[in-house]
């Protein structure tokens, strides 16, 4: 289980737009000290999900069970051939990245081939966690009273507060996510917009470069980049909520907020978690 691109003579707006696209030139602006800890983070808090995820999944089933109705569901929503599907093409690599079996995923598919099956329907949940932390929740479900339940324990038991739709969406950015090792970032800038790939942010951290785009150039950018840097392997390449700004928990509260996320991993509707929490060093 997992817990998160009009570009021709102007500058780029969505995010942070700080790129103008005819000139190739980075658009320097004030940085506020909250969106300094932002950018600081970025990939230390996907190390923190990603080993989260890795800790908390428990089984193999588990993980098995949840690219099973995430596959099952692209398929049967549009076409069941990844060649014709780019949103199944992706969701394979990545699960073969998570090292799932190709049995599994061929079962999915197969199964989406057929009349009937399931019933699935998306659902997002939001809340406050320890530390006034903040949590989006997807699930994918065929019983929304039962998933509701579920979550609603998990928030309840961790003395964290499950709040209304849009709570908390507002606070963050829905963005396709790039990040690999390197150091050039301006090359990789280049790059990008040679290819028009709408930009929304680069970022370099201790050997790690981070692209942002819109989510509507997610296939155009990777396309982009597979062709500009063919030897670099993609470690992040994701759509995702990335936080606008990062909270740091204490040391206190580190215990409950693992057992929220270990929580929120049992549960059997559960297929994304998102969170802005920092976890102290």
């Amino acid at each position: 289980m997992t817990i998160r691109l009009d570009i021709l003579g102007s500058v780029c707006h969505s995010g942070h737009g700080r790129y103008n696209s005819e000139t190739h030139t980075r658009l320097e602006e004030p940085q506020s000290e909250e969106r300094g800890l932002g950018e600081a983070q970025m990939g230390r808090s996907f190390e923190n999900r990603k080993h989260s995820m890795a800790k908390t999944a428990g089984q193999k089933t588990k993980i098995y069970s949840k690219y099973g109705k995430q596959l099952y569901v692209v398929a049967k929503n549009g076409v069941p051939d990844p060649e014709g599907n780019p949103a199944l093409r992706l969701l394979i690599d990545k699960a073969k990245k998570d090292q799932v079996p190709a049995h599994v995923i061929e079962k999915a598919i197969e199964k989406a081939k057929g009349a009937g099956g399931e019933d699935y329907s998306s659902a997002r949940y939001e809340g406050f966690g320890p530390g006034s932390c903040t949590l989006i929740v997807d699930c994918l479900t065929d019983n929304n009273n039962r998933t509701i339940t579920d979550v609603r324990n998990c928030f309840t038991k961790t003395n964290s507060k499950l709040g209304n739709p849009g709570t908390v969406a507002h606070m963050y950015d829905h963005l396709a996510v790039f990040s690999f090792k390197g150091e050039n970032e301006d090359e990789v800038l280049e790059a990008m917009l040679t290819a028009e790939v709408d930009i929304d942010d680069v970022n370099s951290n201790e050997g790690q470069i981070t692209i942002f785009t819109p989510v509507n150039e997610f296939y155009k950018a990777k396309q982009a980049f597979g062709e500009a840097f063919p030897d670099v392997t993609l470690e992040v390449d994701e759509i995702t909520f990335v936080p606008q700004a990062y909270t740091e928990i204490s040391a206190d509260d580190v215990p409950v907020f693992e057992k929220l996320i270990n929580m929120l991993n049992d549960c059997e509707d559960v297929q994304e978690i998102y969170h802005n929490a920092k976890l102290p060093q």
